[in-house]
């Protein structure tokens, strides 16, 4: 299984990242599961957390094939909403914090629409969690068909650990494309420079 960012280096559909339950009570805590396997299992009503941006056709790297994608995706992303009233409060992503990058097909035509785009089937999902206890690096990645029920993790070999490390504004994460984050991590002086 490979992750978006190694995806987008070669050329394949461009999968964006990404880029996740609060230290306040364990009932909040209880956002994303693993089976005995340690395998996570697909987090449930996520689109009920708090959404944080909406991209399209977003990529970071070159496009080198000549060619532009002429069916882009929308990247659709969310955290959980625990993890979002802690960060209002320090402008930082808390311990157990999931995001889930939702990739959905772009549809040009379809009922009365004439002109762009609108959002069609999810394509895939990315899960990137903060697990301090369960990740060596606090930080992993999961990546779901848009039928999986269950996923392994990642591993840290891949491409995406080193370029979240490298370019996320915000601990590992994306900050820099999540407007209301971006404003509040600047306000908290959380957010890293140059992003």
């Amino acid at each position: 299984m490979k992750c978006s960012c190694a995806l987008r280096r070669r050329g394949a559909a461009p999968f964006a990242l990404l880029c996740f339950a609060s230290v306040f009570a364990a009932p909040m805590l209880a956002q994303v599961n693993y089976n005995a396997g340690n395998r996570m299992l697909r987090p449930v009503n996520y689109r009920e957390w708090i959404w944080l941006s909406s991209g399209y056709g977003t990529a970071y790297v070159p496009e080198t094939s000549g060619r532009e994608d002429p069916n882009p995706l929308f990247h659709n992303v969310f955290v959980n909403s625990a993890a979002y009233r802690a960060f209002l409060q320090t402008g930082k992503w808390p311990d157990k914090t999931v995001f889930v990058l939702e990739l959905r097909a772009s549809v040009e035509k379809g009922s009365i629409n004439q002109r762009g785009r609108f959002q069609g089937e999810v394509q895939h999902l990315e899960v990137h969690v903060k697990d301090e206890r369960r990740f060596p690096n606090k930080w992993a990645f999961f990546s779901f068909s848009p039928t999986a029920s269950a996923a392994n993790m990642i591993p840290v070999t891949q491409d995406c650990y080193a370029c979240h490390e490298q370019h996320g504004a915000l601990d590992t994460t994306f900050a820099q494309f999540y407007p209301t984050v971006r404003e509040v991590a600047k306000r908290k002086g959380t957010l890293k420079p140059d992003r």
